[in-house]
């Protein structure tokens, strides 16, 4: 089947407990900028991608929806998903038209104090991890040197990137980076009581981030705070 997309739509795997369940469902109603779902998504703050069936086994990404702290879910607009050597979609939302929510939420950067938490986290799930070091160099070339929710959604839009896992204080929580909302927390025990910068350090044999130089004394250095503040 031919697809207009950057990713074969395949059915992606249900999530239990701590992540979010993946959706497919269908677009029963469109009014306005918003759309009422054949079935919901299990928590709201998720987002999701919209794709329509242009006949002769030809589908496209039209759109993203959010599901917002209301339970509405309303169309996103301007965040199709691009891609230079395709063309602009301009094609409306209709009703039948298919819904992903939870889209790529398989595809996880986690944002750990230290090496042995990444390491904890990362080999109790089967999931697509995301290397810090990805995100790194994405900090680098965009000139940051902390995380926000503004670079990490730019760099979920351009690494395929569907969840961040935060570690803070307070425990884990996962950040649908597209909708800046939190979609799943739950406690974790024994954190180090200070996290390690960067973050985003190698896990074999260098001991520091390769972009340590991007931490200055003028940006706060509080591994806690700066993801508390996510």
């Amino acid at each position: 089947m031919r697809k207009i997309a950057l990713i074969a739509l395949t059915a992606l795997p249900l999530f239990a407990g701590f992540f979010p369940q993946t959706t497919h469902t269908t677009v029963s109603k469109v009014s306005n900028k918003s759309v009422v779902l054949g079935n919901p998504f299990p928590v709201n703050g998720m987002t999701g991608i919209v794709i329509h069936n242009y006949g002769n086994d030809v589908e496209a990404i039209t759109s993203r929806v959010l599901q917002n702290n209301a339970g509405k879910v309303t169309l996103l607009d301007g965040d199709i998903i691009h891609h230079d050597k395709l063309p602009t979609i301009n094609t409306p939302v209709t009703t039948g038209d298919k819904v992903i929510g939870g889209y790529l939420y398989n595809n996880i950067l986690v944002l750990a104090p230290n090496a042995q938490i990444y390491s904890e986290i990362t080999s109790s799930y089967h999931k697509t991890w995301i290397h810090p070091d990805l995100f790194a160099l994405f900090l680098s070339e965009s000139g940051d040197s902390v995380p926000t929710k503004e670079n990490l959604k730019a760099f979920a839009k351009s690494y395929q990137v569907g969840l961040i896992y935060i570690v803070g204080h307070e425990g884990a929580k996962l950040l649908d980076p597209i909708s800046g909302q939190i979609v799943g927390q739950k406690p974790m025990s024994h954190l180090p009581q200070k996290g390690e910068l960067p973050f985003f350090m190698r896990l074999e044999n260098i001991e520091s981030g390769m972009f340590s130089d991007l931490f200055s004394s003028k940006q706060p250095t509080d591994y806690y705070k700066i993801m508390k503040s996510l």
